[in-house]
């Protein structure tokens, strides 16, 4: 009995150890046929796989719209107002309403193409006011010689009313610094400081720009500078002399003498 079962084992084990070196062999087969394949077609695979990171990249861009250019204040979403999100542009014009600004959005080499192949090829510029400032004619005059197309400058988002866009107006200044427009202008006397138009009165972003403007303003004035120049002594006297109504009758008395 011993014997006979012991032979039994054997043969069990036998079995089984056959039956593993089967399935074994046929794994290897499968993985064998699988590696032959991924490596005939490894091209097909790559570009399936590039595609599908293009197909990605171009849904994230068209959804945050980072690459659509902007032709109208009313195309640009809410969301970029409320985050006071910068935008890249060029000077188009400078004219009574304001400032042209021609969008210029971020390029993204392979995508940009693909997104704007099909689109009109026009261009209609972003009519843009410099926010909480009251231009004189003096500062008119200085952005016009100071903007010059095609000069780039940055829009930071500050508030919109129907097709204008309220910004802080950044201009570059050497490879790293950058100035402000709206600071610059208050700065040189240039403009007066008034309300933030599209921002409520009370909220953190109104006094946060508010005293940063506001900051500006009281420098030039310090320093006597453009609109807050001060009278030398000579220029209030002569003015005063001007304005002396006895003085004007003598001068007419004296003016009609002369031509008798």
């Amino acid at each position: 009995m011993p014997e006979s079962f012991r032979q039994t084992e054997t043969e069990e084990s036998g079995s089984h150890r056959q039956q593993r070196d089967q399935e074994n062999q046929k794994s290897r087969n499968v993985v064998s046929v699988i590696s032959q394949l991924v490596d005939d077609n490894l091209t097909l695979v790559r570009n399936i796989s590039t595609g599908l990171a293009v197909a990605g990249v171009i849904v994230i861009a068209r959804s945050i719209r980072v690459v659509t250019k902007f032709q109208g204040a009313s195309e640009i979403p809410l969301r970029f107002i409320e985050r006071n999100v910068s935008l890249r542009g060029k000077i188009h014009c400078i004219t009574e309403r304001g400032i042209e600004v021609e969008h210029v959005p971020i390029y993204l080499p392979v995508i940009s193409p693909l997104l704007s192949r099909h689109r009109d090829v026009s261009t209609s510029p972003l009519l843009v006011h410099l926010a909480g400032v009251e231009l004189t004619q003096e500062g008119k005059m200085w952005l016009q010689k100071n903007l010059v197309p095609p000069q780039t400058v940055w829009l930071k988002l500050i508030s919109r009313e129907d097709n204008t866009l309220h910004c802080l107006v950044s201009q570059s200044r050497g490879s790293i610094w950058s100035y402000c427009m709206n600071e610059e202008l208050l700065r040189l006397g240039l403009a007066r400081s008034a309300p933030i138009a599209g921002v409520p009165p009370g909220s953190p972003l109104y006094w946060r720009l508010h005293k940063r403007l506001h900051r500006a303003e009281v420098k030039a004035e310090k320093k006597g500078w453009g609109l807050w120049k001060k009278e030398s002594l000579w220029e209030r006297a002569s003015k005063d002399l001007k304005d002396n109504p006895l003085l004007r009758l003598i001068g007419r008395i004296f003016q009609r003498t002369r031509t008798e």
